[in-house]
């Protein structure tokens, strides 16, 4: 799976899916896509993804407690 870096065109190649998806995780581990080499491994903060769509991260992948209402 892909996703973007926030207001850019950098995209990551996301390498695991469950700590993708785990709201408790605040960074993955994925490589940036540049060129045809295969990059390092890196971290990247979750809240700092998009879909390449731009479409934000559900709030369920960011937030373990998305299911309480928000107190204002």
């Amino acid at each position: 799976m892909f996703l973007q870096i926030k207001d850019s065109t950098d995209l990551i190649k996301i390498l695991d899916i469950q700590e993708l998806l785990d709201p408790n995780n605040d960074i993955i581990h994925g490589q940036e896509q540049e060129g045809e080499e295969e990059q390092e491994t890196d971290t990247f903060k979750k809240e700092n993804l998009v879909f390449p769509s731009g479409e934000s991260l559900p709030r369920c992948w960011l937030d373990a407690d998305y299911r309480k209402a928000k107190v204002s």
